[in-house]
């Protein structure tokens, strides 16, 4: 699991975190509210809300519209989450079962980390941590 994890408020916008997925090169991000975690927004996420009401439009249009919708309105949620002590094995089946491409560490109400399955095919495969 990756402990070094940027987050976004669910009142951000989705040109916020696009920006900070392209700058990071990172494909999902946790979404937080008042320091809780209240869901999960991904490449996907951005994607399918572009598409669904840009389709005609440009580049110009697209960045525009980016600007002033707030995450909360395509994040998923609630989040699916698991807990520190669960096996790799578990996380694999709770993605594949939910088909998700991440899962936020969480120990209580604390968010602690994020597992993708980049880190669990690395697992997996015996090779090292992705750092991160």
């Amino acid at each position: 699991m990756r402990e070094k994890i940027v987050t976004i408020s669910d009142g951000d916008t989705l040109s916020t975190v696009e920006d900070i997925m392209t700058l990071g090169q990172v494909r999902h991000m946790p979404v937080v509210h008042a320091g809780k975690l209240v869901g999960v927004v991904s490449e996907r996420d951005l994607l399918r809300a572009s598409l669904s009401n840009l389709t005609e439009f440009g580049n110009e249009e697209r960045r525009a519209f980016l600007t002033v919708v707030e995450i909360a309105r395509v994040m998923s949620a609630p989040p699916i989450v698991i807990e520190p002590d669960a096996g790799v094995r578990e996380a694999a089946r709770v993605m594949a079962e939910q088909k998700i491409g991440c899962l936020p560490v969480v120990d209580g109400d604390t968010l602690v980390g994020m597992l993708t399955e980049t880190d669990v095919l690395a697992s997996f495969a015996g090779l090292s941590p992705i750092p991160g």
